[in-house]
């Protein structure tokens, strides 16, 4: 079978709406490489969207997993509880930077998401709910209203659920400084909503989809302040930036706040699919008991691969090994941005192993270029680098390589992405 045999089956039996960044098919995968059902390796520099932080099919977590897999697959939590849930459970509890937290598991983050804002609802009698533009926190129906981008995500789909308001997230270099972020929240309880019924104001510490932006130390404890001064709740959402992908187990340990509720996916389980709510345990205790819950949340192997990706981590020291990472990716890329038969490359910032770059119409400028960019992955792909673009203008390349990708793969990598820049001028 071809990946265009695959590719005319996929258009005749899946929704168009579920979108593929790439036309391959994957065959199988190993830690940083990916082979197409062709037979044509990859260097995979999107890790499943953050996912695959610990690599694909790392031993220890498949091990961990299949000796669940032999012992039982499915209860539902609700029904008959096991420990894993509960291990894993107090495991999270220690390692957020949270006092005194609680832990759901659920399933997917858009869940994850939808259960922090029930949960922060509930706790403070309170139905309005912050973000920001460019936010990306899932397709769920609540989840889309808090998204802060509207085309693919939430065009065609409204009306959105009420009481979701969204104010201007700081990006220096298009102009919206910290200031000006603040003062539209200001703005925003002036004109829109009074604070008093706001319940929560939910943050990604490096923004997503929305183009790897990163909010400072000084403006997240700028919200933690305005939170306190409101009897706000505050929402940081690591479902991509969390489990060592930023050089921190989470992102905002980074700005030394402790979030009232904090939301985790992606690459908590390697793979398999595992979310949860972290928060402070009188407010996860609100809710009544049948009010949180889900038939496959807390999975048994979602379970036991978490405890697994949690002593990855550990052992193989994968924070400092992120920071090494991005601190490489950084200095290929300034070096790429300064070659004369490249195009212009703007922005380029990193938080660890979450790296992005812009590209722009013009060196030292700031106009987006998405056809550029679109060439490039396109280009890339071609050359044998998996690589994803992103951003509210759709000009950013970001690169999540899995944290485990062996050095020599990692320059691999980098010489596709600068071999391919010098193609597409």
């Amino acid at each position: 079978m071809t990946n265009i045999e695959l590719f005319d089956r996929r258009n005749s039996a899946v929704p168009r709406g579920v979108a593929s960044a790439t036309s391959i098919f994957v065959e199988r995968a190993e830690n940083a490489e990916v082979w197409d059902v062709e037979g044509r390796r990859y260097i995979d520099f999107a890790a499943g969207i953050a996912v695959c932080n610990t690599g694909h099919r790392h031993p220890k977590i498949m091990a961990a997993a299949a000796k669940q897999n032999e012992a039982f697959v499915h209860t539902a939590f609700q029904v008959v509880p096991y420990e894993r849930y509960i291990s894993l459970a107090e495991r999270l509890n220690k390692l957020a930077p949270i006092t005194n937290a609680k832990t759901i598991l659920m399933t997917t983050g858009a869940e994850a998401v939808e259960n922090a804002v029930k949960i922060a609802r509930h706790y403070t009698k309170r139905s309005a709910v912050i973000s920001f533009v460019g936010a990306f926190h899932g397709r769920s129906l609540l989840t889309m209203g808090l998204t802060g981008k509207v085309t693919p995500y939430k065009a065609g789909f409204g009306p959105f659920p009420a009481g979701i308001y969204h104010v201007p997230f700081p990006i220096e270099h298009h102009e919206v400084s910290e200031g000006d972020s603040l003062a539209a929240l200001e703005k925003l309880f002036k004109a829109d909503v009074e604070p008093e019924q706001v319940a929560a104001i939910i943050i990604e510490p490096v923004q997503g989809e929305g183009g790897f932006y990163i909010a400072s130390k000084k403006f997240l404890q700028a919200l933690r302040t305005l939170c306190d001064q409101h009897g706000i709740l505050l929402i940081c959402d690591e479902v991509q930036s969390g489990f060592a992908r930023t050089g921190k187990l989470f992102a905002c340990e980074y700005a030394g706040i402790e979030p009232d509720l904090m939301t985790i996916a992606k690459s908590l389980a390697g793979g398999f699919p595992l979310s949860g709510v972290i928060g402070k345990a009188e407010i996860m205790d609100s809710p009544e008991p049948g009010g949180l819950g889900g038939t496959y949340g807390g999975s048994p192997i979602g379970c036991a691969a978490a405890h697994a990706v949690l002593d990855v981590i550990e052992e193989e020291d994968l924070c400092a090994r992120s920071t090494r990472i991005g601190a490489r990716m950084i200095e290929r890329i300034q070096q790429m941005k300064k070659r004369s038969d490249s195009p212009a490359l703007g922005d380029v910032r990193g938080l660890g192993a979450m790296v992005a770059f812009e590209l722009v119409k013009e060196r030292g400028g700031n106009t987006p270029d998405p056809e550029r960019t679109k060439a490039l992955t396109a280009k890339a792909l071609e050359h044998g680098l998996i690589l994803l673009s992103c951003g509210i203008y759709g000009n950013t390349i970001r690169m999540l390589a899995p944290l485990t990708i062996p050095d020599a793969q990692l320059e691999e990598g980098l010489d596709i992405l600068e071999k391919s820049l010098c193609e597409i001028v």
